[in-house]
């Protein structure tokens, strides 16, 4: 194998300063990973909260004639989609911005909007972007720590958004990785609270799972009756079951917003493929809310099967647990991979006992507890 001479340069001397500060973002182990290294056949998936049930089946039914026109560009406008969104959201399509995923929304946020040293406040623990696309800008985030119980510790972060310039207010509602949410009271009285001229962004990844609660936050009901810039963002990875086709929207205040993210969108940053099935995906209402209430009941099934094993379980509101193991995470999670189970440990400081967990199938939640009794510590067997 020929091999490139040594660069005597270092890539990383090359890099910003920031973008050497960055960390990898953890984006958890793939099927294929665990069973080439441990050669298991059976591998139960719960660290990436996907829809173990899949895309709607009448959405599928169109993925022939989707294929046949791959050779073809994309929409870069992607209209269809916007429409269909616009239909079912009541927010016009020139406030609606279509990403790879929410994630390379979050990006474009920061890219579009924050400078070195402008100021962010957003939760921990938090979605990893939320804190390192900022950091790649130079922009300072602050991160308020949850409550003991796992709630947004409310009282702490209106300190933080009345301390002083804020650039942007960026969280998750259901949280990721905690689960809990806050309430339309918390929200209108967090938004009240902060400057006039700052950039809220609601991350509604989750939103589907939570909706039905009687205290969530209608964010666009809170939102819309105020006079500061705004953004909600959700996403097709979760509820309608299309993770392998990275397709994200935002909901934007403005149309001036939406032409400021234009200005660092690529070109075809979303394919056709995902524009489709998105499209098709929202036509069927009925099997995504099929599938969020499988997914719910089954979830207060593992919350208590956890509970029983002496564990604290956060309460959620989306289609994950959260747990504090009481030993370190990263260890039990690999003593989890060797039984062919996949988790996410979560490694921000101060939460490094604390384990997310997906919830998928029946099926799956009883090979992810057979694991645990086998592998956790001994300690904690006794507490079941």
């Amino acid at each position: 194998m020929n091999t490139a001479p040594e660069c005597r340069t270092s890539p990383l001397s090359l890099a910003r300063a920031e973008v050497r500060q960055l960390p990898v973002y953890n984006a958890g182990l793939s099927e294929d990973a665990v069973r080439a290294k441990y050669g298991i056949p059976r591998i139960t998936k719960l660290g990436s909260n996907e829809n173990p049930y899949g895309p709607s089946p009448t959405a599928l039914e169109h993925w022939t004639e989707i294929a046949s026109s791959l050779f073809r560009y994309p929409d870069a406008s992607a209209e269809g989609l916007r429409e269909e969104l616009s239909r079912q959201t009541g927010i016009d399509t020139d406030r609606i911005v279509i990403g790879n995923g929410s994630e390379q929304i979050i990006r474009m946020i920061c890219e579009a909007f924050l400078s070195a040293g402008d100021r962010l406040v957003t939760v921990l623990p938090s979605f990893g972007l939320h804190l390192i696309w900022p950091q790649m800008m130079g922009a300072k985030a602050e991160a308020i720590p949850m409550t003991a119980d796992a709630r947004f510790d409310l009282p702490q972060l209106h300190q933080a958004v009345t301390s002083g310039p804020l650039k942007v207010l960026m969280f998750s509602n259901p949280s990721n990785p905690v689960g809990c949410m806050m309430t339309g009271d918390a929200m209108q009285s967090l938004v009240d609270a902060s400057p006039e001229d700052t950039l809220i962004v609601i991350d509604e990844a989750y939103w589907e799972y939570a909706r039905s609660s009687p205290d969530y936050a209608d964010s666009l009901a809170i939102l819309k009756n105020q006079s500061r810039p705004w953004m909600v963002l959700r996403t097709f990875s979760k509820a309608y079951g299309l993770a392998g086709l990275r397709v994200g929207y935002a909901l934007t205040s403005d149309p001036g917003l939406t032409a400021v993210m234009t200005r660092v969108r690529d070109p075809f940053n979303s394919n056709s493929a995902a524009l489709e099935m998105a499209r098709l995906s929202l036509l069927d209402q009925k099997h995504m809310h099929r599938t969020v209430d499988a997914t719910l009941t089954e979830g207060k099934a593992l919350k208590a099967a956890l509970e029983e094993r002496g564990y604290f379980v956060a309460q959620s509101f989306a289609n994950f647990l959260f747990f504090n193991a009481r030993e370190s995470a990263s260890a039990l999670a690999e003593r989890l991979l060797e039984q062919g189970v996949i988790v996410k440990p979560w490694k921000e400081k101060g939460y490094e006992t604390w384990i997310r967990v997906s919830i998928a199938r029946p099926e799956d939640s009883q090979a992810f507890l057979a694991a645990l009794n086998r592998v956790r510590q001994p300690s904690h067997s006794s507490a079941a």
